[in-house]
């Protein structure tokens, strides 16, 4: 059985998760991370040298980093319909995985950590201010292309990139902030609950 290390709060191990649901895929979870087991022992850095989570065994194969985890997933266990095996089509669904792990991820960090965890070293206001348009911004790139395609991310069905643009909408809504308003964003995020990976590990609550 697949063993997925990482508490079920972290936004990337619910990648991880909601991807085994949409697949239909057993797995068993152990709680590594900050408040649980520690990922700087030893035993965890010789699974993944960066001393974070996710990481999962499936076999005999150790893999760490969240997407190139989905992604090996819906290769091994999902439908072409889930992670497009023509090149086009997959490289349309890369695109947006990608965009999520660099644009958009790091526009949300300063206000994530200012407004959800509290930090105290994320309380400037200027910085702040700079976070929240930068963010917004790559949220109006996001309404756009969910306008155009009606439907998903990368087009009309549902695909893997979907899970991190899912979460990051999530992350959007869950964090306390005045927010412009983006129709196409709020029906995405309706649309998601009709799934049932979504409900168990994408809009729960937990930014």
């Amino acid at each position: 059985m697949l063993r997925i290390l990482g508490k079920a709060s972290s936004i990337n191990v619910r990648k991880v998760l909601w991807t085994c649901a949409e697949i239909g895929l057993p797995f068993c979870r152990e709680d590594w991370g900050s408040g649980f087991q520690s990922t700087q022992t030893p035993a965890f850095v010789a699974l993944n040298p960066n001393a974070m989570v996710p990481v999962i065994q499936d076999g005999d194969l150790t893999l760490w980093e969240s997407n190139t985890i989905i992604r090996y997933l819906a290769n091994r266990y999902a439908s072409a319909s889930l992670y497009p095996r023509d090149a086009v089509e997959r490289a349309r669904v890369d695109q947006w995985i990608d965009w999520q792990a660099s644009d958009l991820n790091r526009a949300w960090s300063y206000t994530f950590m200012a407004r959800v965890r509290q930090s105290s070293a994320h309380q400037d206001p200027q910085a702040l201010g700079a976070s929240i348009t930068e963010w917004s911004r790559y949220m109006q790139i996001l309404d756009r292309q969910l306008a155009a395609t009606g439907a998903y991310a990368a087009g009309k069905v549902f695909t893997l990139a979907d899970i991190p643009i899912g979460l990051s909408v999530n992350r959007w809504l869950r964090t306390p902030f005045e927010r412009p308003d983006l129709p196409a964003v709020a029906d995405y995020f309706a649309r998601l609950t009709t799934h049932e990976g979504f409900c168990l590990y994408g809009d729960d609550g937990l930014p």
